[in-house]
């Protein structure tokens, strides 16, 4: 009897990213190389779009070319009162379709309080990791309070 190979039919995908609207940056806003620059992006621009639920942990990656200048953002996820959970793989995919070359990621709780949590500091970590993997520097992370914002690298949970 001879041996038999059945060979999976495989059928080519393309796929394309498209501008499906300008990121219009303030000329004040377009640097974002300080924390307090995240931090005014997050008011003027994620806080600001339609859909946006303050009771909800908001995840995002903020784009940047190799001077920190802001090309976009993407929403990660929403998650919930305490939570949003995310993998490494969602917050580069964006990031390597348009060819960036520094990310800042951010997120907001809702409680108010800006501190980072113990989940918070691993996924920073985790992200960081696979950053340099795919050559994606991670500048920082920042969560978003009522009044008031945490740096992670500011804190030294982000390694230079």
């Amino acid at each position: 009897m001879a041996d038999c190979f059945v060979l999976p039919t495989w059928v080519a995908h393309e796929f394309s990213v498209e501008r499906v609207r300008s990121c219009c940056v303030p000329e004040s806003l377009v640097l974002c190389d300080s924390p307090e620059n995240v931090a005014d992006y997050w008011k003027g621009h994620i806080e600001s779009e339609r859909g946006f639920n303050s009771d909800c942990e908001q995840l995002v990656v903020l784009l940047l070319d190799s001077r920190n200048r802001v090309r976009g953002h993407h929403v990660v996820g929403i998650g919930t009162v305490d939570s949003v959970s995310t993998h490494p793989r969602e917050i580069f995919r964006v990031a390597i379709m348009i060819a960036t070359s520094r990310i800042v990621l951010l997120h907001n709780h809702p409680s108010g309080d800006p501190t980072p949590s113990v989940s918070d500091i691993r996924t920073t970590k985790e992200i960081e990791r696979a950053g340099r993997v795919v050559q994606i520097n991670l500048l920082d992370h920042v969560i978003i309070g009522d009044s008031s914002f945490s740096s992670l690298r500011e804190l030294g949970h982000i390694c230079d």
